[in-house]
């Protein structure tokens, strides 16, 4: 966004809406850019809007808070919004007070939708009823078609994906997400997307407004998602659903709180980094020939230890040759899990016998560091 002090085209204006300030000027300015837009509304059209909000009211059944942008909306029109259609009941003002209609840019809340839409969907004024019932089916079939080809990903849970490992494929979080309100379940949403890494990332499925349902459940089950519920709870059938499938239910009355428990899934599914540390050292001096254990290299260790438990490599004029296991560690007749720097062993190098006087042999291990989703972003860049 570049202001239009600063040689671009967005208007600005300090306002505090407290003290009053500068807000005749706001106005001003919005009834300028709205003429040099030639933003215009006809009334006396059919309407045509977007949900700004939406919601279930225990009372009132779906409620939806729409912003009129063309036509004037009257109580009894038909209407088609986003998947759901019906016949307006009852219009609300901002102070929910009833009116009969409303014009281009008024705000409204409209009792008589068929179920809850999300925020930004568009509504539009029908002729004729059974027209919107028809589009809602139609809608309503081709997202339940959506979802079905999604495959089935098995049982599910937040912690399951802390644990995945498998390597060289990219991880997907799929995700429902339930809200009492359509804009906290968009703002949950779009925090969520946020995560996303180039190994790591989430997939909101679904999202919807009102009390987590067997349907949900289903959903969750068949596409390997979790279900997130924010300031909902799951119904009686839901919860005898989500035990006999093994779907996970987060509940959230903070979606911060559901923002790090995703994170923290996130960074278990990330790959942890590797890194190698080197034990010790021991310079090989004399070879011996045993029966059924093969060639066993007589060492001085040079420097920190070499373990029974770790990994040898076999250096030779600064060159690895080998890499493997040890075989066998004894110290005179004795096997011992470890020798430490300034004494002599002898060492079987499992599956290799072509040790030579004079070569290295570099006892190590490999410790997998977890990672975050900082670490690994600033990594990539």
């Amino acid at each position: 966004v570049v202001l239009e002090e600063f040689g671009g085209t967005v208007l600005s204006s300090e306002v505090s809406a407290k003290k009053g300030t500068n807000i005749d000027k706001l106005l001003e300015q919005i009834l300028l850019q709205a003429e040099i837009l030639d933003l215009k509304a006809n009334p006396n059209r059919s309407a045509t809007g977007a949900v700004i909000e939406a919601q279930l009211d225990p009372g009132k059944g779906a409620v939806a808070t729409l912003l009129v942008s063309n036509g004037t909306l009257k109580v009894g029109d038909d209407f088609i919004c986003g998947m759901y259609s019906g016949r307006v009941r009852a219009l609300l003002d901002e102070r929910g007070k009833s009116v009969k209609q409303a014009g281009p840019a008024i705000p409204v809340q409209i009792l008589g939708i068929g179920g809850v839409p999300m925020a930004g969907d568009q509504f539009l004024v029908v002729e004729d009823a059974m027209e919107s019932r028809e589009i809602a089916q139609r809608r309503q079939r081709l997202d339940r078609e959506a979802k079905s080809r999604r495959t089935a990903k098995g049982v599910v849970s937040l912690e399951d994906f802390m644990a995945q490992t498998t390597p060289g494929l990219k991880r997907t979080l799929r995700i429902v997400i339930k809200a009492d309100q359509g804009g906290p379940a968009e703002a949950l949403a779009d925090a969520l997307s946020h995560l996303s890494h180039e190994e790591v990332s989430v997939d909101v499925i679904h999202r919807g407004v009102g009390s987590i349902t067997e349907s949900d459940i289903l959903l969750a089950r068949a596409s390997g998602a979790i279900i997130v519920g924010f300031h909902v709870r799951p119904d009686n059938n839901a919860r005898a659903a989500a035990e006999r499938e093994g779907v996970d239910i987060k509940l959230y009355k903070i979606i911060y709180e559901a923002v790090e428990d995703v994170r923290a899934a996130l960074e278990g599914m990330l790959r942890p980094e590797e890194r190698e540390v080197v034990l010790g050292e021991a310079e090989v001096r004399e070879l011996f020939k045993v029966p059924k254990l093969g060639v066993i290299a007589g060492c001085s260790v040079r420097s920190g230890i070499i373990n029974r438990q770790a990994r040898i490599r076999v250096v030779r004029d600064g060159s690895e040759i080998y890499d493997g296991n040890i075989a066998s560690l004894r110290r005179f007749k004795d096997d011992v899990k470890e020798v430490r720097e300034g004494f002599e062993c002898g060492i079987g190098v499992e599956n290799f016998n072509d040790v030579k006087v004079g070569d290295v042999l570099e006892c190590y291990r490999k410790e997998q560091i977890a990672r975050t989703l900082a670490s690994a972003a600033g990594a990539s860049a």
